[in-house]
């Protein structure tokens, strides 16, 4: 199906190109959200007519968009969620978590303006796209912890899992090391016990 944009998507085009999209994408998404006109000579002529008002419409809002993204660029928003001993999250880290935790901090932005490829799924530190608008999208850092203590180590540099693992590790270390001597006691022992050959 070819439509016409009125305003730039990303991964599609700008403002005013033709491009072809699937139906579905088209009916369910762009049409609806009135981000594109069927690519007809009536809706051509429409937007030919329109684009010096929709251009200057769009720039407002690029400069709303930028003025805010001042505030928001860098931001670092704390979500806590309970997960495994390994990190895992019990459920997920979804757009509409972070959009809540944004606006905790004073800063309205809708969840759908909050680009995720997937779903969160463990503590840590993760970097989120929020597109403010169209041209200006600025990245927050979204850290995903068990509890504000552990968020503050994680911006620290510092993980609770890392630290457990490396912990388990000497652990491990030691009690192989104490079972081999063990062992070895244990021969020594075995070996004086016995008579010498005549």
């Amino acid at each position: 199906m070819d439509l016409i944009l009125l305003e730039r998507i990303e991964n599609l085009g700008n403002m005013g190109d033709v491009v072809k999209v699937r139906p579905g994408f088209a009916r369910n998404y762009l049409l609806p959200q009135k981000k594109a006109l069927r690519a007809t000579q009536e809706n051509r002529d429409y937007f030919e007519s329109k684009r010096i008002e929709l251009e200057t419409a769009n720039a407002a809002k690029r400069g709303v968009a930028e003025t805010l993204s001042r505030d928001v660029d860098g931001v670092s928003v704390i979500i806590v969620r309970q997960a495994s001993e390994s990190g895992q999250l019990y459920g997920s880290v979804r757009p509409k978590d972070i959009a809540d935790a944004l606006a905790e901090k004073g800063t309205a932005v809708d969840r759908s303006q909050v680009r995720l490829n997937d779903p969160i799924k463990s503590i840590g530190m993760h970097r989120v796209r929020v597109a403010l608008h169209p041209e200006v999208i600025v990245v927050i850092t979204a850290n995903v912890a068990r509890s504000p203590e552990e968020a503050e180590l994680q911006a620290q540099g510092k993980s609770l899992i890392t630290e457990s693992r490396e912990a388990e590790r000497v652990a491990d270390a030691e009690t192989r090391a104490a079972i081999a001597e063990a062992a070895a006691e244990m021969e020594t022992e075995e070996t004086g016990d016995r008579p010498e050959p005549e």
